[in-house]
């Protein structure tokens, strides 16, 4: 047996608050205390001096898109671009420094310009003249391409979703993002995962869930990415929807996936008008999308259900939001709600919920996968939510306090490349949400990224995502030297926060507070990253 003991820091544990040591046996954590007795206990133990560092649970990411994270750290990020000009302008550099080869692009986000739109395939065509160039909106959800490729889609003209002179949306939009992610060869892919991988770690993330399916990154990306070798642990989710048992394990076991849902659309996204409404957009005249109706939910809900695998779906409309619960609603009906909550269903997003819905995923055991990230970018009375919908029903997304509060678990991650793979961040973006309303505590924003996003991956052992004895030695060690114990706002005074409940502290997260430095990320007990 191997034993290390880390001494002289701040351990983040609710067996031992004031722990200042761990020690850590063969990928186990078995100890946790102060200093001086866990050297007495543990005399041949390897020492490791923290020097003040804090250490806490690894971080998981309950929904990633490895991949595509990966092109755009090691491609061409356009999410800084201040302008349709400097947009257009990095694609003609990065053209003229990648000669071959598709160009692949995202987050740009015409929200944020002065021109207010996003740039035209003509636009495109002679920023990069003869290319095949694929440029994505920051949701994910449309994208502009250029003639080069759009010329290798058949029929993309006809393709629902194909407008001239506007983005490509719906299927033309998948067909095309297919076309394009399947013009890559495989030391590119795998180059970008390791991009992804390498990122996740250096932020502290141990384990991430990778949303794939059909419209998304296609049956060979997922695959690769199961057999890609990294520390970073891979939890893959797949979204097609099945309507038997048979279909559903039959698919599991041919990709080698571990869940049915994840990125299963039923709508699509607020910034590129696809997510479904009840009422049309306050500034288009569309109502969204629709891609799967409250049969198919609940075809899809039975048949994984019965099947023994978990399952869940993409919805971010309230219009999308109803079909969902009708779905769910018929399979309790047949199977009873005992019977859905065994599986830990989950839905992602759900950022459009009302409250009496909210009440019945709690009661069917409905895990929300939400991205905080979203409202620190959109939300607020003058962000791009209010644009989309107006300021009254802009203020009614993410309700993160309202689904905490009625016992629905949540897990917080970032949609990477939507959002950032920064943890620390989104935890950041939940406590000081644009809704005060809406706000959560530090504490439980952190709970929700790591033991709620190891239980939204199926791991329920009560150990996972905690420092305690008999828990996976999965952490992060932090240069944070304050810790604060704070609630979700300052007008309320609870146990938690006195000094007597030993509750234990996290750095402050406050708007202007400078964020942990990741300084080494350990998995099983063994290092996967180290700065």
């Amino acid at each position: 047996m191997s034993t290390q003991l880390l001494v002289g820091g701040h351990i983040y544990s609710s067996s031992n608050p004031d722990a200042t040591a761990m020690a850590v046996t063969d990928g186990t954590v078995v100890w946790v205390g102060l200093d001086r007795p866990g050297r007495a206990l543990h005399p041949d133990a390897e020492i490791i001096e923290l020097d003040g560092a804090f250490v806490a649970p690894g971080f998981v990411d309950p929904h990633v898109h490895v991949t595509a994270l990966g092109l755009k750290l090691t491609g061409l990020d356009l999410t800084q671009a201040r302008s349709l000009a400097e947009c257009l302008d990095a694609v003609t550099a990065y053209a003229a420094a990648e000669s071959d080869g598709v160009i692949l692009g995202e987050g740009w986000d015409e929200t944020r310009w002065a021109e207010g739109r996003p740039p035209t395939r003509e636009e495109i065509d002679a920023a990069a003249p003869g290319r095949a160039v694929y440029l994505a909106r920051v949701d994910a959800h449309s994208a502009v391409a250029s003639t080069a490729l759009l010329e290798l889609v058949p029929g993309i003209t006809e393709a629902t979703g194909f407008t001239r002179g506007e983005p490509l949306r719906a299927d033309a939009h998948h067909r095309v993002r297919g076309a394009a992610l399947g013009a890559l060869d495989r030391s590119r892919r795998d180059a970008a995962r390791r991009a992804a991988l390498d990122s996740a770690a250096a932020n502290g993330i141990v384990a991430v869930h990778e949303c794939a399916g059909p419209e998304i990154s296609g049956v060979e990306d997922v695959r690769e990415l199961l057999e890609f070798e990294h520390g970073v642990e891979v939890r893959a989710y797949w979204g097609q929807a099945v309507r038997t048992t048979d279909e559903a394990r039959t698919l599991v076991k041919e990709l080698g996936v571990h869940a049915l849902g994840g990125d299963l659309f039923v709508d699509g996204a607020l910034g590129s008008h696809t997510a479904w409404l009840r009422a049309p957009y306050t500034d288009r005249d569309t109502s969204g999308t629709s891609y799967l109706d409250a049969d198919t939910v609940a075809a899809h809900v039975l048949a994984c259900t019965e099947a023994g695998i978990q399952t869940g779906f993409h919805v971010i409309g309230d219009a999308a939001m109803d079909a969902v619960i009708n779905g769910f609603e018929r399979a309790v009906g047949e199977l009873g709600g005992p019977a859905i909550a065994s599986r830990g269903h989950r839905l992602e997003h759900a950022e459009m919920i009302d409250p009496d819905q909210i009440a019945k995923l709690a009661a069917w055991g409905v895990i929300a996968s939400v991205q905080p990230g979203f409202d620190a970018a959109w939300g607020g009375p003058d962000g791009m939510y209010a644009t989309r919908l107006g300021a009254d029903r802009a203020a009614t997304l993410n309700p993160f306090a309202a689904l905490a509060s009625a016992g629905v678990s949540l897990a917080i991650g970032s949609d990477a490349p939507v959002t950032a793979l920064a943890p620390w961040e989104a935890l950041r973006a939940a406590v000081n949400h644009r809704t005060p309303g809406h706000r959560i505590s530090p504490r439980a924003a952190f709970a929700a990224a790591t033991r709620g996003a190891w239980r939204a991956g199926g791991v329920r052992d009560g150990v996972a995502g905690t420092l305690v004895p008999g828990a996976p030695a999965s952490y992060a060690i932090w240069d944070a030297r304050e810790l604060v114990v704070a609630a979700a706002a300052d007008t309320v005074q609870r146990w938690s926060t006195d000094p007597r409940s030993r509750v234990p502290g996290l750095p402050p997260l406050t708007a202007d507070a400078e964020l942990p430095r990741c300084l080494r990320t350990v998995h099983r007990g063994t290092t996967i990253h180290e700065a």
